[in-house]
């Protein structure tokens, strides 16, 4: 993991890891972490930092980061406004300084006693190594169920075998990072888009823990936004096609459905067959609403492939200030 052109730290020491954890309200956990990572790093030969990217949040959580920042490893990226999951981590990448690039959860569910094991993988030919939540200690239904669905179906259109994509405790090597163009959801991706470039993958079982403090920032507006995102992917790589067809193919079969249930409804309606035509009214409301949203989806696509195909790359987030 060492590196002889390594910065160095406050005290001569070359740094070798660096820890990068986006935060969005997480006030009451971010104290804890920090003293985890310092007590699962500290008793090592070389040097580490850690980098927390508070992510716009609203709460106190910019505010118990300057207190315990007087010091030590601790450095403190304070973005304008939230940004997303993505471009937080991508203005960690950004900033960080060590050989080894760690990435984790800021609300305690990742254990930061996995970091070494993580980067130690590394050692045996790989560049970037993706944390396994085998054992989840979330809600079956609400996360675990969707997250299995979600894994599966991402795996079989990008014809990979990493079980869990969503768990963000990954090591990368730094090579791996410079190269890696972000946008949207794209962090998720990752291991695919790092794979496109030539990167060699694994994947390492790593602890999980339940959530004690704060809520779940996942939703079914960032669903569709992962939706949209592995379309881009897979059309970039060569196993989809062209995402903005495909959604706007479904968003105008959807909108013909929801036509011709609204005209069957005026008409079961003047043949005095009233529940009839109330239920397919209801069906015609749901297929113009599933068609405003590959609506929506399709422009998200064509968002991502026009950010990707951007020469130069335009940043995805704004620093207000770094600590």
């Amino acid at each position: 993991m060492r590196n002889g052109n390594a910065p160095i730290d406050s005290e001569g020491t070359a740094i070798d890891i660096s820890v990068v954890i986006p935060v969005y309200n997480e006030e009451k956990n971010v104290t804890i972490l920090y003293g985890e990572i310092n007590d699962a790093l500290g008793g090592r030969t070389g040097s580490y930092e850690v980098i927390f990217v508070n992510d716009g949040s609203t709460d106190g959580t910019l505010s118990e980061l300057k207190r315990i920042s007087g010091g030590g490893r601790l450095r403190i990226l304070d973005l304008e406004r939230n940004y997303g999951q993505t471009a937080a981590i991508k203005a960690g990448f950004d900033a960080a300084r060590g050989d080894v690039i760690v990435t984790m959860d800021g609300d305690l569910q990742n254990d930061p006693r996995d970091i070494l094991p993580l980067a130690e993988k590394l050692d045996e030919g790989y560049d970037l190594v993706v944390g396994w939540r085998r054992k989840r200690k979330d809600p079956f239904f609400s996360k675990v169920l969707p997250s299995i669905s979600g894994n599966a179906v991402i795996a079989f259109t990008l014809d990979t075998r990493i079980h869990d994509l969503g768990c963000t405790l990954k090591a990368y090597r730094r090579q791996v990072v410079e190269k890696l163009e972000l946008f949207g959801q794209m962090h998720r991706f990752i291991p695919a888009l790092a794979a496109l470039k030539g990167a060699r993958v694994a994947e390492m079982e790593v602890h999980h823990r339940p959530r004690i403090h704060g809520k779940t920032k996942y939703g079914f507006s960032r669903a569709l936004r992962v939706l949209s995102d592995l379309l881009v992917v897979a059309y970039l790589s060569g196993k989809g096609i062209d995402p903005v067809v495909f959604s706007g193919s479904l968003a105008a079969t959807a909108g013909a459905a929801g036509l011709a249930t609204l005209l069957a409804a005026f008409a079961s309606g003047a043949s005095a067959s009233g529940r009839a035509a109330g239920f397919l009214a209801v069906f015609s409301v749901l297929f113009f609403l599933a068609s405003f949203q590959f609506i929506i989806m399709a422009f998200m696509a064509l968002s991502s492939v026009r950010a990707y195909r951007r020469p130069g790359g335009k940043a995805i987030y704004r620093i207000r200030q770094t600590i």
